[in-house]
């Protein structure tokens, strides 16, 4: 059985509620699924101070004593995650871009791989896809693998034909994130893996006074060829390689 856990950013249950309901039915219908939903505005989730302790320290130090780690926990737990949220100014309702602001020290510390990742924005008319292209960027930066999410139709009052369209792109998405569920991590990209590289020469500068430099050199990812085990082509190999040495050089130039 999979876990799927679904993140709302909303603070109604009005029509993205009804989109991850559907998506939820449609999951179920695949294969063996426990699904649940959650709330941002039920979580205590103070605003980021931009203290910067949880990327110096670690995220234990943060001085907001709240539900994040609650989150974190029910992040950590799923198989597969949903972020749902309406297009609210363009952008992600706050609740959510809190959620991900208090995240952040997971771009120097992933830890999301193997997990699945998909984004549902509901919106009256237009910038839907921008969203669903950030919140992916925010996924991969943790570590999930991400599939292709959907814009649907939330202006009210809803047609019948607004609503087709959205079962219909409901449907796609979840079938797409229940075959990414089954599948196992892919290789990563020439982006992804020339991002590791370069992180890791800067990391690998350091020594254990610093939790990065630890918390690479627990998971053995000073000397592994990415985050996780996986079959590089000859030529990533290569690249790999190039980027390896280019990082070094500009560490000493600097």
């Amino acid at each position: 059985m999979k876990k799927v856990l679904a993140v709302v950013g909303s603070n109604r249950k009005k029509v993205t509620f009804n989109a991850i309901r559907e998506f939820e039915n449609a999951l179920l219908s695949l294969g063996d699924i426990e699904f649940e939903t959650v709330f941002l505005k039920d979580y205590n989730l103070g605003y980021c101070q931009g203290c910067k302790l949880c990327f110096d320290q670690g995220e234990a130090h943060c001085p907001l004593h709240d539900d994040r780690d609650e989150l974190i926990k029910k992040l950590s737990e799923a198989d597969g995650v949903i972020f749902a949220v309406p297009n609210y100014a363009f952008q992600v309702p706050a609740p959510m871009k809190n959620l991900l602001d208090r995240l952040a020290f997971m771009f120097h510390r992933p830890r999301f791989f193997g997990k699945t990742f998909t984004s549902i924005v509901t919106q009256g008319f237009f910038g839907g896809k921008s969203i669903v292209k950030y919140l992916n960027k925010m996924a991969e930066n943790f570590g999930f693998k991400v599939t292709k999410g959907c814009v649907l139709r939330g202006l009210e009052p809803m047609t019948e034909a607004a609503l087709s369209k959205n079962s219909k792109a409901i449907k796609k998405a979840a079938l797409r994130f229940y075959q990414e569920l089954k599948r196992l991590s892919p290789a990563p990209s020439y982006f992804r893996l020339i991002l590791f590289r370069m992180a890791r020469s800067g990391i690998s500068n350091l020594d254990d006074s610093y939790l990065d430099y630890r918390y690479f050199k627990e998971r053995g990812w000073l000397e592994s060829s990415y985050y996780y085990d996986s079959r590089l082509s000859p030529f990533k190999k290569v690249i790999g390689f190039c980027f390896d040495l280019l990082g070094r050089w500009m560490i000493k130039v600097d």
